[in-house]
């Protein structure tokens, strides 16, 4: 997949933007920064559009910025001016896509029909806007086409928010969502920033959804691992069970048959995705042990351990 796209896979939400003053650009987008969601998409939508582009590309060069509402051949020229790295339309237009494809552009085109969809992938291009979400289905209509359509992947926007964002991107054919409910007009107009910030935050939460998997504890051998496990589980109505590495009380407690990371043992946090977890916590400085990660059969990662010790034990995510 192409480097931006990969990023924005990561980054998991890319906040559409409509800026009337293009000297708020620069405050909101460190807004966003701020708020885990280093991406944004700002509209041709008003005549701010290609000076706020700018003043991001330049002042805020963190930030992966990329045009939207591209209508015509000048804008795009004047979005890759200004320095867009991504062009995003509302609708399908052949003509469009093979001019922004002549200039080198990264194109991400609305679609949504499957006659739009095949154009697109026969013009060669990997993901595609499925615009407005909501009113065409969502994520429902999206698992249906996926059938014939699996080397097609999604940025779904219109009517995503923070309380549907995880029906999209819990499906895998999904890159990323475009949303505008952390960036509403009245919060930019009345510059609050904090507020914008504090909503990015939330939707940054909903989608990596960390919670306790379980604590592991480092036994001594096989054979005292499965006595406590045994144990424990008599005592509290759990069901033991032995894994490859470890007996299990229920689901919250894991004895280690041989030891493992941790001079302790380990605890296990859950995401709704390791890799854009690793990428979020990332950005905060938090390392990963490379030699620990684990991928699934498309490549993502769905096990990693975190560099450090905490109090004798280690932390690693799991899918």
């Amino acid at each position: 997949m192409n480097e931006v796209l990969q990023t924005i896979s990561k980054i998991g939400i890319v906040p559409v933007i409509a800026i009337d003053d293009a000297k708020k650009a620069v405050p909101l987008a460190k807004a966003l920064v701020a708020g885990g969601l280093p991406a944004a998409e700002v509209t041709f939508r008003t005549a701010a559009a290609e000076d706020a582009m700018k003043a991001i590309a330049a002042e805020v060069p963190e930030m992966l910025v990329g045009a939207g509402t591209v209508l015509t051949p000048d804008q795009l020229d004047r979005a890759l001016a200004a320095g867009s790295k991504f062009i995003v339309s509302p609708g399908f237009n052949p003509e469009m896509v093979k001019y922004g494809l002549s200039k080198g552009a990264l194109m991400l085109p609305g679609t949504a029909t499957g006659g739009e969809m095949e154009q697109a992938m026969a013009m060669g291009l990997e993901v595609v806007k499925f615009f407005p979400a909501e009113d065409n289905g969502g994520v429902k209509k999206l698992k249906s086409l996926a059938g014939p359509y699996r080397s097609l992947k999604w940025m779904p926007t219109g009517g995503v928010n923070t309380k549907n964002l995880m029906d999209y991107l819990s499906f895998d054919q999904i890159v990323a969502c475009g949303g505008t409910w952390m960036v509403k007009k009245e919060l930019i107009e009345g510059e609050k920033w904090d507020e914008i910030t504090a909503i990015c935050k939330e939707a940054v939460k909903t989608m990596l959804g960390f919670r306790l998997a379980h604590v592991g504890v480092n036994c001594g051998d096989p054979a005292e691992a499965e006595k406590l496990a045994r144990l424990v589980s008599a005592m509290f109505g759990f069901a033991p069970r032995e894994t490859s590495k470890s007996w299990f009380a229920g689901d919250a407690v894991e004895y280690m048959s041989h030891g493992g990371p941790g001079a302790k043992g380990h605890i296990g946090i859950k995401t709704n995705s390791v890799e854009r977890a690793m990428y979020h916590l990332g950005r905060q400085g938090v390392e990963f042990d490379p030699e620990s990660v684990t991928y699934n059969d498309k490549g993502a990662a769905k096990f990693a351990y975190i560099k450090g010790d905490f109090a004798g034990f280690a932390i690693h995510l799991v899918q």
